[in-house]
Protein backbone atom coordinates (compact mmCIF):
# COMPACT_ATOMS: atom_id res chain seq x y z
CA UNK A 1 0.00 0.00 0.00
CA UNK A 2 1.30 3.42 -1.01
CA UNK A 3 0.09 6.58 0.78
CA UNK A 4 0.95 10.11 -0.43
CA UNK A 5 -0.08 13.49 1.02
CA UNK A 6 -1.35 15.80 -1.74
CA UNK A 7 -2.65 18.74 0.31
CA UNK A 8 -1.55 20.00 3.72
CA UNK A 9 -0.59 23.18 5.55
CA UNK A 10 3.13 22.39 5.19
CA UNK A 11 5.57 21.37 2.44
CA UNK A 12 9.29 20.71 2.65
CA UNK A 13 9.89 21.20 -1.09
CA UNK A 14 9.22 24.56 -2.71
CA UNK A 15 7.82 22.80 -5.81
CA UNK A 16 4.67 21.90 -3.89
CA UNK A 17 1.87 24.30 -2.98
CA UNK A 18 0.27 24.40 0.47
CA UNK A 19 -3.10 25.38 1.91
CA UNK A 20 -5.18 24.90 5.04
CA UNK A 21 -6.58 21.62 3.82
CA UNK A 22 -5.99 17.89 3.67
CA UNK A 23 -5.99 15.36 0.86
CA UNK A 24 -4.27 11.96 0.84
CA UNK A 25 -3.86 9.51 -2.04
CA UNK A 26 -3.86 5.77 -1.26
CA UNK A 27 -2.89 3.10 -3.76
CA UNK A 28 -3.49 -0.58 -2.99
CA UNK A 29 -3.32 -3.76 -5.07
CA UNK A 30 -7.01 -3.75 -6.02
CA UNK A 31 -8.05 -0.10 -5.81
CA UNK A 32 -6.91 3.52 -5.72
CA UNK A 33 -8.49 5.95 -3.25
CA UNK A 34 -8.51 9.63 -2.44
CA UNK A 35 -9.07 10.60 1.19
CA UNK A 36 -10.61 14.09 1.19
CA UNK A 37 -9.87 16.72 -1.47
CA UNK A 38 -8.50 19.68 0.45
CA UNK A 39 -9.86 23.22 0.16
CA UNK A 40 -9.31 23.80 -3.58
CA UNK A 41 -7.85 22.25 -6.73
CA UNK A 42 -4.38 22.43 -5.14
CA UNK A 43 -4.39 18.67 -4.45
CA UNK A 44 -4.68 18.04 -8.19
CA UNK A 45 -1.81 20.36 -9.08
CA UNK A 46 0.45 18.68 -6.53
CA UNK A 47 -0.66 15.23 -7.74
CA UNK A 48 0.40 16.17 -11.27
CA UNK A 49 3.86 17.10 -9.99
CA UNK A 50 4.07 13.64 -8.40
CA UNK A 51 2.85 11.86 -11.57
CA UNK A 52 -0.26 10.58 -9.81
CA UNK A 53 -3.18 10.06 -12.20
CA UNK A 54 -6.32 11.03 -10.28
CA UNK A 55 -8.43 9.79 -13.19
CA UNK A 56 -7.61 6.26 -11.98
CA UNK A 57 -9.08 6.82 -8.49
CA UNK A 58 -11.84 4.29 -7.72
CA UNK A 59 -13.15 5.79 -4.46
CA UNK A 60 -13.20 9.27 -2.96
CA UNK A 61 -13.86 9.29 0.77
CA UNK A 62 -15.11 12.51 2.38
CA UNK A 63 -14.40 12.40 6.11
CA UNK A 64 -16.60 15.40 6.99
CA UNK A 65 -18.21 18.47 5.50
CA UNK A 66 -15.73 21.23 6.29
CA UNK A 67 -14.49 23.17 3.27
CA UNK A 68 -10.82 22.36 3.93
CA UNK A 69 -11.65 18.69 3.27
CA UNK A 70 -14.36 18.90 0.60
CA UNK A 71 -13.63 22.20 -1.17
CA UNK A 72 -11.74 20.45 -3.97
CA UNK A 73 -14.72 18.27 -4.95
CA UNK A 74 -15.65 20.23 -8.13
CA UNK A 75 -12.04 20.02 -9.32
CA UNK A 76 -11.96 16.26 -8.66
CA UNK A 77 -15.15 15.74 -10.68
CA UNK A 78 -13.56 17.48 -13.65
CA UNK A 79 -10.62 15.05 -13.53
CA UNK A 80 -12.35 11.80 -12.59
CA UNK A 81 -15.49 10.40 -14.22
CA UNK A 82 -15.74 7.00 -12.52
CA UNK A 83 -14.95 7.12 -8.80
CA UNK A 84 -17.64 6.39 -6.24
CA UNK A 85 -17.88 9.14 -3.62
CA UNK A 86 -18.35 7.90 -0.07
CA UNK A 87 -19.75 10.22 2.61
CA UNK A 88 -22.12 10.35 5.55
CA UNK A 89 -25.76 10.29 4.45
CA UNK A 90 -26.85 13.38 6.38
CA UNK A 91 -23.91 15.43 5.13
CA UNK A 92 -25.93 16.33 2.04
CA UNK A 93 -28.32 18.44 4.10
CA UNK A 94 -26.09 20.24 6.59
CA UNK A 95 -24.17 23.48 6.78
CA UNK A 96 -21.15 24.08 9.02
CA UNK A 97 -19.88 27.21 10.74
CA UNK A 98 -16.94 28.41 12.82
CA UNK A 99 -16.93 31.20 15.39
CA UNK A 100 -13.13 31.33 15.71
CA UNK A 101 -12.28 34.95 15.00
CA UNK A 102 -15.74 35.64 13.58
CA UNK A 103 -18.84 33.71 12.53
CA UNK A 104 -18.23 32.25 9.08
CA UNK A 105 -19.55 29.42 6.98
CA UNK A 106 -17.07 26.56 6.51
CA UNK A 107 -19.09 24.24 4.27
CA UNK A 108 -19.45 24.45 0.49
CA UNK A 109 -22.47 25.08 -1.71
CA UNK A 110 -22.80 22.04 -3.92
CA UNK A 111 -25.77 20.25 -5.51
CA UNK A 112 -25.15 16.59 -4.68
CA UNK A 113 -28.14 15.59 -6.83
CA UNK A 114 -25.91 16.21 -9.85
CA UNK A 115 -23.71 13.25 -8.83
CA UNK A 116 -26.28 11.07 -7.05
CA UNK A 117 -25.44 8.07 -9.25
CA UNK A 118 -21.87 8.17 -7.94
CA UNK A 119 -22.64 8.53 -4.23
CA UNK A 120 -22.29 5.84 -1.58
CA UNK A 121 -23.95 7.26 1.51
CA UNK A 122 -23.04 5.74 4.87
CA UNK A 123 -25.48 5.90 7.76
CA UNK A 124 -23.51 4.00 10.40
CA UNK A 125 -20.95 1.74 8.72
CA UNK A 126 -20.06 0.10 5.42
CA UNK A 127 -17.61 -2.48 4.10
CA UNK A 128 -16.14 -2.02 0.61
CA UNK A 129 -13.82 -4.24 -1.42
CA UNK A 130 -13.71 -6.69 1.48
CA UNK A 131 -11.12 -4.75 3.45
CA UNK A 132 -12.18 -1.07 3.50
CA UNK A 133 -14.19 -0.29 6.61
CA UNK A 134 -16.07 3.02 6.90
CA UNK A 135 -17.81 3.97 10.12
CA UNK A 136 -19.08 6.81 12.24
CA UNK A 137 -17.54 7.08 15.68
CA UNK A 138 -20.18 6.43 18.33
CA UNK A 139 -17.86 6.38 21.34
CA UNK A 140 -17.55 9.38 23.64
CA UNK A 141 -15.57 7.73 26.41
CA UNK A 142 -12.80 10.32 26.17
CA UNK A 143 -12.95 14.12 25.82
CA UNK A 144 -13.46 15.65 22.40
CA UNK A 145 -10.88 18.20 21.19
CA UNK A 146 -11.42 21.55 22.89
CA UNK A 147 -11.24 23.43 19.58
CA UNK A 148 -14.56 21.79 18.64
CA UNK A 149 -16.33 24.30 20.88
CA UNK A 150 -15.95 26.98 18.17
CA UNK A 151 -17.56 24.74 15.51
CA UNK A 152 -21.29 24.62 14.79
CA UNK A 153 -23.76 22.96 12.44
CA UNK A 154 -27.22 23.86 11.19
CA UNK A 155 -30.34 22.28 12.69
CA UNK A 156 -34.08 22.91 12.87
CA UNK A 157 -33.34 24.95 15.98
CA UNK A 158 -30.70 27.09 14.29
CA UNK A 159 -26.96 26.69 14.87
CA UNK A 160 -25.91 24.12 17.46
CA UNK A 161 -22.50 23.03 18.67
CA UNK A 162 -21.26 20.28 16.36
CA UNK A 163 -20.84 16.87 18.00
CA UNK A 164 -19.30 15.49 14.77
CA UNK A 165 -21.63 12.52 14.53
CA UNK A 166 -21.18 13.02 10.76
CA UNK A 167 -17.41 12.43 10.75
CA UNK A 168 -16.36 9.21 9.07
CA UNK A 169 -13.30 7.13 9.86
CA UNK A 170 -11.86 4.83 7.21
CA UNK A 171 -9.61 1.81 7.72
CA UNK A 172 -7.83 -0.24 5.07
CA UNK A 173 -6.61 -3.82 5.29
CA UNK A 174 -7.62 -6.83 7.35
CA UNK A 175 -4.43 -7.23 9.37
CA UNK A 176 -2.17 -4.36 10.38
CA UNK A 177 -4.81 -1.87 9.34
CA UNK A 178 -4.22 1.70 8.16
CA UNK A 179 -6.64 4.23 9.66
CA UNK A 180 -7.46 7.71 8.31
CA UNK A 181 -8.82 10.17 10.88
CA UNK A 182 -9.74 13.12 8.66
CA UNK A 183 -9.51 15.90 11.26
CA UNK A 184 -10.04 13.66 14.28
CA UNK A 185 -12.87 15.85 15.60
CA UNK A 186 -14.29 12.89 17.55
CA UNK A 187 -11.05 12.66 19.53
CA UNK A 188 -8.20 10.31 18.71
CA UNK A 189 -8.81 7.97 21.64
CA UNK A 190 -12.52 7.74 20.86
CA UNK A 191 -11.76 6.98 17.21
CA UNK A 192 -9.33 4.22 18.14
CA UNK A 193 -11.80 2.82 20.68
CA UNK A 194 -14.46 2.56 17.95
CA UNK A 195 -12.01 1.16 15.40
CA UNK A 196 -10.83 -1.64 17.68
CA UNK A 197 -14.19 -2.48 19.27
CA UNK A 198 -14.81 -5.30 16.78
CA UNK A 199 -11.52 -6.95 17.71
CA UNK A 200 -10.69 -7.39 14.01
CA UNK A 201 -7.12 -6.59 13.08
CA UNK A 202 -4.49 -4.49 14.77
CA UNK A 203 -4.31 -0.80 13.82
CA UNK A 204 -0.69 -0.41 12.72
CA UNK A 205 -0.91 3.07 11.21
CA UNK A 206 -3.01 6.13 12.06
CA UNK A 207 -2.84 9.12 9.73
CA UNK A 208 -4.62 12.48 9.64
CA UNK A 209 -5.30 15.54 11.70
CA UNK A 210 -5.90 15.22 15.45
CA UNK A 211 -7.58 18.63 15.84
CA UNK A 212 -5.25 19.64 18.64
CA UNK A 213 -4.92 23.35 17.96
CA UNK A 214 -2.31 25.42 19.75
CA UNK A 215 -3.71 27.83 22.35
CA UNK A 216 -3.34 31.55 21.75
CA UNK A 217 -4.26 34.82 23.41
CA UNK A 218 -8.01 34.51 22.78
CA UNK A 219 -8.57 30.77 23.10
CA UNK A 220 -7.23 28.08 25.40
CA UNK A 221 -7.19 24.56 24.06
CA UNK A 222 -5.43 21.44 25.41
CA UNK A 223 -2.86 22.19 28.09
CA UNK A 224 0.60 20.64 28.15
CA UNK A 225 -0.57 18.36 30.95
CA UNK A 226 -3.56 17.19 28.91
CA UNK A 227 -1.35 16.56 25.88
CA UNK A 228 1.08 14.61 28.04
CA UNK A 229 -1.81 12.49 29.33
CA UNK A 230 -3.02 11.83 25.78
CA UNK A 231 0.47 10.80 24.67
CA UNK A 232 0.84 8.49 27.65
CA UNK A 233 -2.51 6.82 26.95
CA UNK A 234 -1.68 6.32 23.29
CA UNK A 235 1.64 4.79 24.27
CA UNK A 236 0.03 2.57 26.91
CA UNK A 237 -2.96 1.29 24.91
CA UNK A 238 -1.48 1.34 21.39
CA UNK A 239 2.26 0.73 21.84
CA UNK A 240 2.78 -0.82 18.40
CA UNK A 241 0.75 1.76 16.46
CA UNK A 242 2.53 4.43 14.42
CA UNK A 243 0.90 7.88 14.26
CA UNK A 244 1.43 10.29 11.36
CA UNK A 245 -0.17 13.71 11.76
CA UNK A 246 -0.30 17.23 10.42
CA UNK A 247 -2.93 19.69 9.13
CA UNK A 248 -4.93 20.62 12.27
CA UNK A 249 -2.38 19.29 14.77
CA UNK A 250 -0.58 22.38 16.06
CA UNK A 251 3.19 22.65 16.20
CA UNK A 252 3.26 22.95 19.99
CA UNK A 253 0.84 20.04 20.36
CA UNK A 254 2.91 17.93 17.98
CA UNK A 255 6.15 18.62 19.86
CA UNK A 256 4.51 17.85 23.19
CA UNK A 257 3.18 14.52 21.93
CA UNK A 258 6.51 13.78 20.26
CA UNK A 259 8.23 14.10 23.65
CA UNK A 260 6.05 11.26 24.91
CA UNK A 261 5.63 9.07 21.81
CA UNK A 262 9.09 9.46 20.27
CA UNK A 263 9.44 7.34 17.13
CA UNK A 264 5.77 6.38 17.32
CA UNK A 265 4.85 9.84 16.02
CA UNK A 266 5.79 11.52 12.73
CA UNK A 267 4.68 14.78 11.11
CA UNK A 268 3.48 14.69 7.51
CA UNK A 269 3.59 17.39 4.81
CA UNK A 270 2.76 17.75 1.12
CA UNK A 271 4.78 15.09 -0.71
CA UNK A 272 5.13 12.86 2.37
CA UNK A 273 5.02 9.25 1.24
CA UNK A 274 4.44 6.07 3.19
CA UNK A 275 4.87 2.50 1.90
CA UNK A 276 3.10 -0.12 3.99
Amino acid sequence: MRVVVLSDNRALKTDFETEHGLSVYLEADNYNCLLDVGASDLFARNAKLMNIDLGDVDYLFISHGHADHIGGLPAFLEINEKAKIVLYSDLLHREFYSTRGRLRKISIDFDFDTIKDRLITVKDSALLEGDISVFRGNTAKYPLPKANRTLFTSSSDGLINDNFDHELTITFGKEGRFLFTGCGHRGLLNILESATADGVGQINWVMGGFHLLDSHVDLDFESREELDELGQMLNRYFPSTRFVTGHCTGEIAYKQLKNILGDQLTQFHVGYELDI
